[in-house]
């Protein structure tokens, strides 16, 4: 711990690197496009799910038929960028590693990392191609379409167990991973995981996209007895009761049996939050649920609702990582996410402007 007289310099040097993150590095690829477009690739106008042969070509088209704007994605990484934009200052309070490939998507991701103030600690590789996704705008729905590439090439031994790298977790104190990297490399979380829970720090997971419940489910639950805090919205919760046979369809109730599955670290009793877009946000308080509602939005005010998930998450981390109540994170998710929805794709502007 650092003690020094003058206390704005001490948690300068305190929060540096005590957010932790690990996850998809990508480039996303936005665009507002039309019905015969998500028909013809068979994508619901509401989902997020991993590119297929058959979703090849509609990378091409996109940039071919559409107007097109490139902004630094992936779940993990929007999260952490959100959060370090809502402290603003010292720089450098979120870590993130991930696995990029040696090319120009590549190089415009270290970019926009080094200008949002994120220590980026990338794995690079040359096999793949730095990973992207297709977010397809339709009114204030958006399909997204992920070709990992390079970002599923992460390896546990060649990054995550180097000497300086693992000193960056060890520093750390709120790790959050979004279920997406359940995908990619499972062993590197349960390494963090574990290393959270050994140490009485907080480790937090997102569920993600109802894929990961349904098709990912055994490597989720092998996470699951470490996880802390567990974030995801109102579809992935209903998701996610079907595969564990919940036998509920109320929110509130799933929140309950997801806060009661098994648990590791005994010392902190899980909490489960559940956004539900416009409806208010479900969080397990001891015994009970509690609902916060949303920030009043005009529709017209909508730009795109990309990231409004993984903003929430940022402003919630964003005062976890400064001991704030739950209460104040979930406050904090709010209005970043309401930011969010005001710009295309997960940008922000200069400075938050919340109290």
């Amino acid at each position: 711990e650092c003690s020094s007289a003058n206390d704005h310099l001490d948690t300068f040097c305190c929060l540096q690197n005590t957010l932790f993150g690990m996850g998809n590095p990508l480039l996303d690829i936005c665009a507002v496009v039309d019905k015969d477009f998500l028909d013809k690739y068979g994508l619901k106008p509401n989902d997020q799910i991993l590119a297929e042969e058959k979703h090849k070509e509609m990378f091409e088209e996109i940039v071919k038929k559409f107007k097109v704007e490139y902004h630094a994605g992936g779940a993990t990484q929007n999260s952490v960028k959100v959060a370090q934009w809502m402290i603003q200052e010292p720089h450098k309070v979120a870590t993130f590693f991930g696995c990029i490939g040696k090319d120009m998507f590549g190089k415009i991701l270290k970019e926009k990392a080094e200008e949002a103030h994120v220590d980026a600690h990338y794995y690079e590789q040359s096999e793949e191609p730095t990973g992207t996704c297709a977010a397809c705008i339709t009114g204030d729905n958006r399909s997204l379409v992920a070709n990992l590439a390079a970002a599923n090439c992460y390896k546990k031994e060649k990054h995550l167990d180097l000497e300086e790298n693992w000193k960056l977790v060890e520093k750390a104190h709120v790790y959050y991973i979004a279920g997406f990297f359940l995908t990619v490399s499972l062993e590197s979380i349960l390494k963090v995981a574990k290393h959270a829970s050994e140490n009485n720090k907080i480790f937090c997971l997102n569920l993600s996209a109802p894929f990961i419940c349904e098709f990912f489910k055994e490597a989720l639950m092998k996470v699951m007895p470490y996880v802390d805090i567990l974030f995801g919205n109102e579809t992935e919760a209903a998701a996610f009761a079907q595969e564990r046979g919940f036998e509920t369809e109320d929110i509130e109730e799933i929140a309950k049996k997801a806060q009661s599955l098994p648990k590791e670290n005994k010392k902190r009793q899980r909490i489960v939050v559940f956004t539900q877009g416009k409806e208010g946000t479900v969080m397990t308080k001891g015994d009970k649920v509690e609902t916060f509602p949303v920030l009043e939005i005009d529709q017209s005010e909508i730009v795109d609702t990309t990231g409004a998930g993984d903003a929430f998450v940022g402003g919630f981390l964003s005062q976890l990582v400064q001991d704030k109540t739950f209460e104040q994170c979930i406050h904090a998710g709010h209005y970043s996410a309401n930011v969010i929805i005001r710009h295309a794709g997960c940008t922000f502007p200069e400075k938050p402007d919340f109290h």
